[in-house]
Formats: structure tokens, sequence, C-alpha cells
């Protein structure tokens, strides 16, 4: 897999489009997590400082082709320039006179910022005339949004192949930390899979069997695959029709050589609350009015002995109910170790996907890991085995 980088284009008096994922919470008109703004920086000073002018593409909500003012990426526009430490000039459509009204306007150390692409119906439909349209608004493009890659939309697929492209400083980053833990990875490598439902992440269990030497599952998911060795689970969240693909994948496994790492002991409840009254019992001894939260101590204990072999660890998801007091404790000590191996430089960490994040945050690690990734469902179809329109476009 091969891509140019952002340092390889000629910028110069160019205008760059730049696809960039700023789709992020607003309360009351103010941001409330600026990470996805806060990551694009590197990309846009660099397109600065190379003389470069800073064309900003990007969604924002779910319009549906729809122009919906509460959607509108102008309301963006202070948080973006405290960000960029430079002025931000807002067009009100991202094809158009607007658009080349304002990229016209523009001055040197100022960036452009296009009204959000999905108020046009072709955005999400990789309309032809839709790309074409953004591609005579500049004359490099620079596809930043990794977390949108897995789509093939105008913005984000069509338009790479209109004008010379390259992926800017996130994306680059993304991959090359994704092609570090799964395309040529340093071994032992180690999946941590957890989750509430093993049909939501069956693309990746079967493909993380056939490239990882063991695979960690833990969450909800476990709970499926404790059911599918005839263990029961009492009250436990558990997809008890698909035990039969729990089974599969195990065999699959076992064919490839890959340990899957269960529950040895769990740690049960009879409420899904806050510091409900709980106790710790064998994986096979769940009471049938209990159930399971989190993995027990010496599920910790194993799965950090597989880490201290490790030399590289792929994580998504959480062990148990993360989000509930003491159900956080497994998942909680688990990063800990991984992020204890990672400083002191025995391990190459990368984790994804919302829960992960917010997971790993929570237990204090997440600034400790070799890489996080924010995309979401992109780093989950990678790390699927799939292939990414976005990225492939760049190729």
């Amino acid at each position: 897999m091969s891509w140019t980088s952002l340092d390889a284009m000629e910028l110069a008096g160019k205008r760059v489009l730049t696809r960039v994922d700023i789709n992020v919470p607003i309360d009351a008109g103010r941001v409330t997590d600026s990470s996805r703004i806060d990551r694009i920086v590197p990309t846009v000073q660099t397109i600065l400082q190379a003389g470069g002018l800073p064309i900003l593409l990007a969604h924002f909500g779910r319009p549906k082709g729809k122009r919906i003012p509460t959607l509108s990426l102008q309301q963006l526009v202070p948080a973006l320039e405290g960000a960029f430490g430079a002025p931000v000039i807002f067009a009100a459509d991202c094809i158009g006179p607007a658009a080349q009204t304002a990229i016209a306007a523009a001055q040197p150390d100022q960036i452009v910022l296009l009204e959000n692409t999905r108020f046009h119906a072709g955005e999400t439909q990789n309309d032809a005339d839709l790309a074409a349209a953004m591609a005579a608004l500049g004359d490099v493009y620079c596809n930043d949004a990794f977390s949108a890659a897995h789509r093939a939309h105008a913005s984000t697929e069509g338009l790479a192949h209109l004008l010379p492209s390259c992926a800017g400083r996130l994306m680059a980053s993304e991959l090359d930390a994704l092609q570090t833990a799964l395309g040529t990875p340093s071994r032992p490598v180690v999946a941590v899979v957890g989750g509430a439902k093993v049909s939501t992440k069956l693309d990746l269990l079967g493909n993380l069997v056939g490239k990882v030497d063991s695979l960690v599952i833990g969450g909800g998911m476990a709970n499926t695959f404790l059911a599918a060795q005839n263990i029961d689970v009492g009250t436990s969240l558990a997809e008890h029709d698909m035990t039969g693909t729990a089974r599969e994948i195990m065999q699959k496994a076992k064919v490839a050589g890959c340990d899957i790492i269960l529950p040895v002991d769990v740690v049960v409840a009879r409420q899904f609350e806050a510091h409900a009254e709980n106790e710790t019992v064998a994986a096979d001894a769940c009471p049938d009015d209990a159930m399971i939260l989190d993995a027990g101590p010496a599920t910790v204990k194993a799965i950090n002995t597989v880490f201290a072999s490790a030399k590289t660890v792929i994580w998504n998801g959480p062990l148990g109910a993360f989000e509930i007091e003491p159900f956080n404790a497994a998942t909680n000590a688990a990063a800990q170790a991984a992020a204890r191996a990672t400083v002191a430089g025995d391990l190459i960490s990368v984790a994804g996907g919302g829960d992960t994040v917010a997971a790993l945050n929570q237990a204090g690690v997440a600034q400790d890991f070799t890489y996080i990734s924010t995309a979401g469902g992109a780093f989950l179809e990678w790390m699927e085995g799939k292939t990414l329109p976005g990225v492939a476009a760049l190729e």
C-alpha cells in the first residue's frame, strides 16, 4: 500500500482542496469536544507554510441533501480560528459562485471553509458532476479525513480521481499506525475485541483470527462465546442464536493457530447499575439470576500475561460494562498494563472505536498508547480487512 504524502506535493500558490472531518459535538452553539479539529491543525499549517491556500471540505451531521441551518459549518468558524490561529473565510456553498468568491477573496495565511458537502444529495451518491464542480475550485486534493474514508462519496473518493491527490498528516498517521499494527506487525500480535454483540463484529473477528496470534474477547460478546461452550451465563447479555457462529470462529482460530482468550472468572450482579452488589465467580459458575458485567481478576492476570510477551496490541471495545463502577475494573487494569508496556518501549499499541476511546480515557491511559484512532467505522472496516474507497483512491 502506498500513497503520495503532503510533502511530495508542490503547494506554493496552489488552491488545496482539503477534505477534513470536523463533525464535532456542539451544545448551544459551542464545540464541546474539539479533538477532531485539533487533529487537522498540522495539515492546515503545512499547507499554509508551503504557501498554499487550504480550502476545507467537510460534512456535518446528516442533512440528507437538504440545506438545514442548524447543520451549517458556519457555526464552527470561531473554533477553527482558535485552533488554527488564523482567519477562516466561510463560503455558503461547497461549489459554484459562493465558493469561488470566497476563494478569490482569500489572502495569504487565511483558510477557506466551504459549506456542508452533504447539503448536496450528490455527495453521498458520489455524483460525478458534484465532484467535478468541487474539483474546479482547486489545484490539489488532500484527504485528511480517514474517519470518512470508508465512504465512497464525492468529496472522499470521486474528487481524488480529478486532481493531483495526497494524504494529509492525520490520514497518513492513521494509515501508518494501522499498517504497523496489522499490515506488517511486530509479533506476537494480540487483538482485544469487546462490545455487546458478536453479530456486529463478525467480519472483524473472522479477519483477526487469521492475522493475530492471540484474540482477547470481552464484554457481552464474551458471554456468547461462553454460551457456545454450553456454559450457563444466567441473565447476562448474550446472543444465544449466535452460538453456532461463535463455535465456527473458535474452530477457524484453532486452524489458524490463534489463541482465543475468554474470561476464566467473571464479576456478576443482579442489577445493572453503578455499585450494585456483586461477586466474583468462576466463568462457569454464574448464578441463574445474575448477569456477567465484567471480567474478573484472574482473567485480567491472564490477559496481562499475554501482553507481557506481545509486541503489538490492537484494541477495540471494552472488557465489561465500563460505563458504571465497579464494572470498569477489568478494562482499566488491562489498559493500564498495555500502557505501561508501551511507555517502556516493549509494545506497539493501537486502539480505535468510540467506546474504546472513551474507555481508555476513563482509564487515564489514552495518551500512553502508541496511537489512538478517532475514526470509528473506518477503523473497524480496516480491521475487518475491507478496502476503504477514500484510501484506495489515493494509491
